[in-house]
């Protein structure tokens, strides 16, 4: 995978975080909605693929974990 498209991926990454962050916070749209959730899934996605083509893996674990979360939330919304 070429290093551009990894720094493309990783920015959509951290915008797609902070978009839902910013979201949530000012109260636009809930926790508990999917839109919110994919958001957090796809730009934690970003995120560990730009982070393990750097080699930095404490950011892509945490992500990791982050999308993981992510995903279940998913799950329980769709059930």
């Amino acid at each position: 995978m070429s290093s551009k498209f990894a720094n493309i991926v990783g920015w959509y990454g951290s915008a797609a975080v902070l978009t839902a962050y910013t979201l949530v916070s000012f109260s636009i749209i809930t926790a508990h909605t999917r839109i919110y959730q994919v958001l957090n899934v796809t730009g934690a996605l970003g995120i560990i693929v730009v982070s393990l083509s750097k080699k930095a893996y404490q950011p892509a674990v945490l992500n990791i974990v982050w999308a993981l979360i992510g995903l279940v939330a998913i799950i329980k919304l769709l059930i």
